[in-house]
């Protein structure tokens, strides 16, 4: 058995500065990804910080009509909030649908952001793997692959990001706030999530002990007509095989202003670039959304056991799309 040390902080400075000072600790907050690994034995901080006391909940309205989500606000907290319900359905359904009601009680928003993947490799420290063991190997390449990602890869890692929340924050645009030794800074959520490249082990451009503060969601009127579809092996509590999010402008059926995403397929929330360009300006039908999910899908690197999630990607596409185009969102 391994001591660990535990510091309760009392403000964002102290937190930072503790973390900060000893390379060997650690944030705690929810803790519903950090315990289960720390179990594992595949973390292994020598100290706790737990920032659980920081005034970093809530939801703020902004003038503009964007939001301002505490990084310590729980995730069935924003899921419920009439703000985000009424201006970001995409938001509100990708957090229900990220966990079972007991987690969603006491998962945070940053915590979120910041678990790690769900990789049988990563959480087996006999395994190989880049992320855990830099330059160790990745076991998954020519092992059970079946729910890892095809976009996004390199030779390094293939593990899927697991997050459901970052598709939907991705899709919107949201900003991720952060507090360092060196002051505070922000970062475009699509940004902050890094491809594995050489360097898997480097999820975050995060410095050491930098803490994640805030998340903002920018205005977007067109969030209103949104949705979250998410595809998985069984109805609850369960990791996306593929999931969309979706927001959509019409003007006398074609397409005017969109926003995608994907979940469930990449090595991070993947911003459906492609599949966005091809989209504006044409009439929102199934020719143009099949069209768009296949350019999208084009660059797919499949394995054996994973070759289906590129047909199962464009279909949770084309019918995310469908389903926002002809009712506005919902549930599909």
């Amino acid at each position: 058995m391994r001591a660990i040390s535990y510091t309760r902080a009392t403000d964002v400075h102290s937190a930072v500065e503790a973390v900060t000072s000893d390379p060997g600790s650690s944030f705690l907050a929810g803790g519903t990804t950090e315990v289960d690994l720390l179990r594992l034995d595949v973390l292994r901080p020598h100290r706790l910080v737990d920032i659980n006391r920081l005034p970093l909940t809530g939801v703020e309205e902004r003038a503009d009509g964007g939001l301002l989500i505490g990084a310590l606000a729980r995730m069935s907290e924003v899921a419920e909030d009439p703000a985000v319900v009424e201006r970001y359905p995409m938001l509100s359904q990708a957090l229900l649908l990220g966990a079972s009601a007991q987690l969603r009680h006491m998962a945070s928003m940053g915590g979120n952001l910041m678990q790690r993947v769900r990789c049988a490799y990563y959480r087996d420290p006999e395994s190989a793997c880049n992320k855990r063991v830099p330059g160790s190997g990745c076991s998954a390449l020519e092992g059970v692959h079946r729910g890892h990602a095809i976009l996004g890869t390199s030779e390094h890692c293939i593990a899927t990001h697991p997050s459901d929340l970052a598709v939907a924050l991705v899709a919107l645009d949201a900003v991720v706030h952060v507090e360092g030794m060196d002051g505070v800074r922000t970062l475009p959520v699509d940004d902050f999530f890094l491809l594995p490249g050489d360097t898997p082990e480097r999820e975050h451009p995060l410095t050491p002990g930098e803490l994640i503060t805030a998340i903002e969601v920018p205005a977007l009127p067109m969030a209103r007509r949104s949705l979250y579809l998410k595809v998985r092996d069984r109805e609850s509590y369960e990791f996306a095989l593929a999931s969309a999010a979706v927001a959509l402008a019409l003007e006398d059926g074609v397409v005017r202003e969109v926003r995608l995403a994907l979940g469930g397929v990449a090595t991070k929330p993947w911003r459906a670039r492609r599949a966005e360009d091809v989209l504006m300006g044409e009439r929102a039908d199934d020719a143009a959304f099949t069209r768009a999910a296949t350019a999208e899908l084009a660059p797919a690197t499949t394995r054996p056991m994973n070759a289906f999630k590129a047909e199962l990607a464009r279909r949770t596409l084309v019918r995310a799309l469908r389903t926002v185009a002809t009712t506005g969102g919902g549930t599909a």
